[in-house]
Order: structure tokens, then sequence, then C-alpha cells
């Protein structure tokens, strides 16, 4: 992988890891046209490190752009334990089932069919949104809810800030509380899905050269930069009720990865006979 893919990849990162369009789901669509591309075949070792990066470099977006509800979480031993609560059902699934998850359900055709489910999500959501209350206020249920919502999106293309926004809606959640529940519960989610991918590299499975250094540098900067103007314009965008936009845009990524996936399929069928 050289610098101009890991800066694709970064961009790929820091607009899906935020807007509610499933960053999983891109990463492993783009990750395929560009091994189709390039004809070549990306390292699994080189794969891995990446995805460290990529996440890192988002998640320190979360970081600046929450920083002050972060630091309230000081005084907010309530707000904590919801936080705890709900990122239980995604790190019960993450560590348990991570090589299934990586075995089944990372391919461009599964990724372009849970598009659709985002779509449905986006929709849903904003119809059934009451927008009444404060994170502050949910209860135990309705954080463990919300949590259900992301454990559901470990499947590449169902987006996991899409699913927790629309579940935080769905249980009564202003808007800007909404996203800002969905982005608190993404730092211990995606720091954890860093560290299960980084304990890989250390132990041995996922080896890199040195040469790759520069790619990292270059994918994860780009993430952090395109993470934050992304951040700061989907919560513009929630404020405004303009959510569902975004359910259009998978629909129609979807159904073209759909149909390129099939006539892929249908032309190596071909080509065995």
């Amino acid at each position: 992988m050289d610098v101009l893919q890991a800066v694709i990849l970064g961009i790929v990162q820091g607009i899906g890891e935020f807007l509610p369009i499933s960053s999983s789901g891109h990463l492993v669509i783009a990750g395929e046209l560009l091994d189709q591309a390039t004809g070549t075949r990306t390292d699994s070792g080189e794969k891995l490190l990446m995805n460290v990066t990529l996440h890192a470099g988002t998640l320190l977006s979360i970081l600046i752009v929450y920083q002050r509800e972060i630091l309230k979480l000081r005084l907010q031993p309530r707000v904590c334990l919801l936080l705890i609560l709900a990122s239980i059902p995604a790190a019960a699934v993450g560590f348990t089932l991570k090589d299934f998850f990586e075995r089944v359900f990372e391919t461009p055709l599964v990724a372009g069919v849970a598009l659709f489910g985002t779509a449905g999500l986006l929709v849903v959501g904003q119809r059934l949104e009451k927008n009444v209350f404060g994170y502050e206020q949910l209860t135990l249920r309705q954080s463990l809810f919300i949590g259900l919502f992301q454990a559901f999106a470990l499947i590449p293309g169902i987006s996991r800030s899409g699913s927790t926004i629309s579940g935080g809606l769905i249980c009564g959640l202003k808007r800007d509380s909404a996203a800002a529940f969905s982005f608190l519960m993404a730092i211990p989610v995606i720091g954890g899905a860093a560290l299960l991918e980084l304990k890989d590299v250390v132990t041995g499975e996922a080896a890199v050269s040195q040469d790759f250094v520069a790619a990292l540098l270059a994918g994860g900067v780009t993430a952090f930069v395109v993470g934050l103007f992304s951040l700061r314009w989907l919560i513009a965008l929630i404020a405004k009720g303009r959510l569902h936009w975004f359910a259009y845009y998978c629909a129609a990524v979807g159904t073209a990865t759909v149909i390129w996936q099939l006539a892929v399929a249908v032309s190596n069928e071909t080509a065995s006979l």
C-alpha cells in the first residue's frame, strides 16, 4: 500500500466514521476497488496496522470536537454509567465474534446489502424522533437499547453513527444530545477496536515493512483532518433535521455495489466454463 492509497482510505475513514454511511462498509468497498485498480492484493498485516492508524485519527477528531463534554464526565458519574452500559453489547460481540465477523461479513456484497439497512434506520429514526430530553436523562434500559444498535453496526455497511443516533432519537433524545451520546459512546468502541487490531500487530500476526511508515502517517493525518470537518458538518445537519439525506446516498451506493458484485460473480462464473 502506497501513500496515495493510504490518503484515499484516510478520506473514506474520515467521512464514513462520522457521516451515517458506514466507514467499515466503505473501507471494504474502497479496498477492493483499489486492489482491482492496482492489480495487487494488500498484505493483511498492512491492512491491520492501517486500520489501527485510521481509527486513531478519527478518535482524535472526537476528542477535540467533544472535549467539553468529555471533561464534564468527571462530574457526571451517572452519565459515565450510561456510556459503559451502552458500550457493553458491542464490546461483548466484538471480543467474542471478531474473527467471525471479519471472515463472514467483510465482503463488498455484504457491505452493499447492509447499506440498505443503514438507509432504513436513518429514515425510521428521523420519522420516530421525539426530540424531548438530553442524554443525561436517559434510563439504563434506553442506554442499553442504543448500545444494541451499536453492536448491530459491527456488520460492515451498517453505520455506527447512523444506527446509534437513530436509536437515540427513537428513545426521545434531542438531536444534539443524540449525536453527542453517539460519539461519546464511540470513544471506547473505536479505541477498543484499534487495540484489538494492534494486539495482532504486536503479537506478530501482522508484520509490515519500514517503507509502510509514510503511508501510515498519511492515512492517519488524513483521517483526522477529514474526520474533524465531517463531524462538525454532521452535527450541523442533525440540528436541522436532515439525517435522512444520507439514506438516499446509502441506498444508491448499496445498489451500485450489489450490481457490481453480481456482475463480477457472473464474469467469474463465465470465465470458469
